[in-house]
């Protein structure tokens, strides 16, 4: 059906049904669209459940970055957001990556709100390190790769981190102080003992 014919089904121009059709019809009337839609045979659905205005649905998420590229940034870390791992081959991403070519640092750091597999989150973290490695170790300098999580402190993030210290600390044997110091103002972060 051209548009001049789906016009003339339902009282619009040519050049109204193309507005409406590249999403620039705006100043249509409701009922109009609704009978462009019904013309096509195709479901007009409108959903207006949520406030444009309101934050979006990661700003706890995005909060955590921002304060961490923020903070990193002040201690002269170059700051990556949602860097791409293996870009086309993958949906994962860092939250985000640092790096520091002045003490040849790498540091993968992901954020989390909650938890909902602590297991697949570290299985996933230990694969992105993996990735940063592989990338370190072609570079002409040595890098040392390390990685963080931050977590929002909240009650149940807190309880669940003292249900499973052990857990937690088998898996980030740094102190939180030590990391917070190597982000802020450029202290050598926590290494893992080989």
């Amino acid at each position: 059906m051209t548009q001049k014919e789906l016009g003339d089904r339902v009282g619009l121009s040519q050049s109204a049904v193309s507005e409406v059709e590249t999403g620039n019809g705006s100043g249509y009337s409701l009922n109009a669209w609704q009978e462009v839609f019904l013309a096509l045979g195709r479901p007009l659905i409108i959903d207006a459940r949520r406030d444009p205005a309101a934050d979006p649905f990661d700003a706890g998420h995005l909060a955590i970055q921002e304060l961490v590229l923020r903070l990193a940034t002040a201690a002269r870390f170059v700051g990556t957001f949602e860097l791409p791992v293996r870009p086309g081959l993958s949906r994962h991403s860092v939250d985000i990556f640092l790096r520091d070519d002045r003490r040849r640092l790498m540091v993968v750091c992901e954020a989390w709100n909650s938890f909902g597999d602590i297991g697949a989150a570290s299985r996933s973290f230990s694969w992105k390190l993996a990735q940063a490695e592989e990338v370190a170790g072609g570079l002409e300098d040595e890098y040392w790769v390390g990685g963080c999580w931050i977590v929002r402190a909240t009650v149940a993030n807190r309880s669940l981190i003292g249900r499973y210290p052990s857990i937690f600390a088998s898996r980030f044997p740094g102190s939180s102080q030590s990391w917070a110091s190597a982000l802020t103002d450029g202290a050598q972060p926590p290494r893992h003992p080989d």
